[in-house]
């Protein structure tokens, strides 16, 4: 899964969606989504293989852990309905939306253009962090620790990674690559010091590759994500947000991350937390 959120790509599908006679958001809600899914004994998630957001057991083919299908599984238990798990991909998300396929979709980013198309709750459900996955002998505490000449940095090229770095670590040699996994086999091979991303793809990579740490340098670089919904159900967008607000402020959105980490074979405590306020 490549979490480089520009290759989504969604923006150019919402688009599509809006102007090529999908469903209203009116027809589509029918009485409510709190009320269909109740009447339909399910609650619609959107899933799509990316971990640490969410994942299918091969060997049951059931989306049995992640983020995201934890969200959903407690987020349907609260309604007293079964967690139904639809799968999309990050670009079809939200014409699935629209057409009434599915009912929430999580960790999608509520930028301008999205907001267009559907709603968001104000709380978010998380946020993922600027990191970088460098050299175990190499001293990374702060961005003016890399920010020094000889320092080599791996990052896709014209993505807001590369923007951050060439604004902000403007001393170091910045290697710009078409996408995650060319600037990933650049730290590999040692042509880098280290590799900068969001740091959700670093992990999958420092588990493959065994070595290397995660760091998110100081001050962190930190964005929200959050969960999309069809456009016009405010009841709804509330009751939504009150939820991912209660597990945001609770820790538990943190318990789920950290159980899938642990899961997946990667130590907790290695990993940047989801929750902005416990970055150090």
């Amino acid at each position: 899964m490549d979490f480089d959120r520009r290759a989504f790509n969604v923006l150019a599908l919402a688009g599509l969606a809006v102007g090529g006679g999908f469903v209203t958001s009116a027809r589509a809600q029918a009485g409510g989504t709190l009320d269909e899914a109740k009447k339909r004994g399910s609650l619609r998630v959107g899933v799509t293989q990316a971990p640490p957001w969410y994942s299918k057991d091969p060997a049951t083919g059931e989306w049995s852990s992640g983020v995201g299908v934890s969200v959903g599984k407690a987020m349907a238990q609260a309604l007293g309905v079964k967690f139904e798990a639809v799968e999309v991909t990050w670009g079809t998300a939200i014409a699935a939306l629209q057409a009434n396929k599915i009912d929430i979709m999580y960790v999608l980013d509520a930028t301008p253009e999205r907001a267009a198309a559907v709603d968001f709750p104000v709380a978010p459900l998380l946020f993922y962090s600027l990191a970088v996955l460098a050299r175990d002998d190499l001293p990374v505490k702060s961005w003016e620790d890399l920010n020094q000449p000889g320092v080599r940095i791996a990052v896709p090229q014209a993505t807001s990674m590369d923007k951050f770095l060439t604004e902000s670590v403007s001393k170091a040699s910045i290697q710009r690559f078409p996408g995650n996994t060319e600037a990933i086999a650049a730290f590999q091979s040692g042509r880098v010091d280290a590799v900068c991303l969001f740091h959700p793809p670093l992990l999958a990579a420092r588990q493959r590759l065994g070595q290397g740490k995660i760091v998110v340098p100081s001050p962190a670089q930190s964005v929200p994500s959050s969960a999309a919904v069809r456009k016009g159900d405010a009841a709804f967008v509330a009751w939504v947000d009150a939820q991912i607000a209660g597990y945001y402020k609770s820790g538990q959105i943190q318990v789920w991350y950290e159980e899938f980490l642990t899961g997946f074979g990667l130590d907790p405590k290695a990993a940047p937390p989801l929750i902005k306020e416990r970055l150090g």
